[in-house]
């Protein structure tokens, strides 16, 4: 078990995928006596930390930084660190925890609207993020994508962002993932994010499917931890929901699964998601 050897080995620096953390920390949490791992720093990238995960490691003394990067940027564009001088409550601090971070030394990051206008960097604004420097990749070789991915040096990354005015980036969702609903944005990140800090909950995935009234929907995905199944409600998902979102952005349907199907790089499938899905609502409505 990799847990087994960070105990043992005295492992100070690694790297994995919240896919990966998760059951790392659900099996930390059975040793006794509990192991103490001050000092291990664990590099998190793939999809957005769960607050819950990274609040569960600092309990063992381990501390969790995301990263963000992507094969076309050779990886490496943002990494979170708290700069200097912010004063921030608890709340705050693990909101900024949340973030892909600052722009690594050499890179330029903006986000833009569908015209390509640039947006301000006040936390709000939400564009799609390009990327420039020396080592990003300006063209994909022999590939028709290039003309539609590729604008005066700058790479179009398909991630929906934020730049805060302290220059934190904070990937939304992805273009092709963020849902649509009758005009409005609703983040599939924030969602699953919130979702997974609920005890009972071990993983949570939310989609855009189709929607007779609204175009798109969002619903919920969710796998229970096994001492939890058959003891949550869609009713009680519903209500923890409501202390964070507005009414509109509650998913239309939770679905409890034994579990939730992931790319080879441990990422929610959401393309097969969203295809079995895909008329799930319609249908319920007829």
């Amino acid at each position: 078990m990799l847990v087994n050897i960070i105990v043992e080995e005295g492992v100070t620096a690694t790297n994995a995928a919240p896919v990966i953390l998760i059951p790392m920390l659900e099996y930390l949490r059975k040793i006794e006596p509990k192991p103490n791992l001050k000092g291990l720093r664990i590099g998190s990238g793939a999809t957005e930390p769960p607050v819950a995960m990274m609040k569960g490691f600092a309990e063992f003394g381990v501390e969790i930084i995301h990263a963000y990067g992507a094969t076309e940027t050779s990886p490496l564009v943002t990494m979170n660190f708290v700069k200097p001088g912010l004063e921030l409550s608890d709340e705050e601090y693990w909101e900024v925890k949340r973030y892909q971070g600052l722009p690594v030394l050499g890179v330029e990051v903006k986000v833009v609207d569908d015209n390509g206008n640039e947006l301000p960097w006040d936390g709000k604004s939400m564009g799609e993020l390009w990327i420039k420097g020396p080592w990003i990749t300006k063209e994909y070789y022999n590939d028709e994508r290039t003309k539609d991915s590729f604008v005066d040096g700058w790479w179009k990354s398909g991630d929906v962002a934020v730049i805060t005015p302290e220059g934190y980036v904070k990937v939304v969702d992805r273009v092709k993932d963020v849902i649509k609903s009758s005009g409005e944005w609703i983040s599939s990140v924030d969602l699953e994010n919130y979702l997974m800090a609920h005890p009972a909950v071990y993983e949570a995935c939310v989609v855009a499917v189709e929607h007779p009234k609204w175009q798109e929907r969002p619903i919920a995905i969710i796998v229970l931890k096994p001492e939890y199944r058959n003891k949550v409600t869609k009713e009680k998902m519903r209500e923890f929901l409501m202390q964070r979102f507005a009414k509109w952005q509650i998913p239309d349907d939770i679905i409890f699964v034994n579990e939730i199907p992931k790319t080879s790089v441990g990422k929610f499938d959401k393309k097969l998601l969203r295809e079995r899905y895909k008329k799930y609502l319609i249908e319920k409505v007829k």
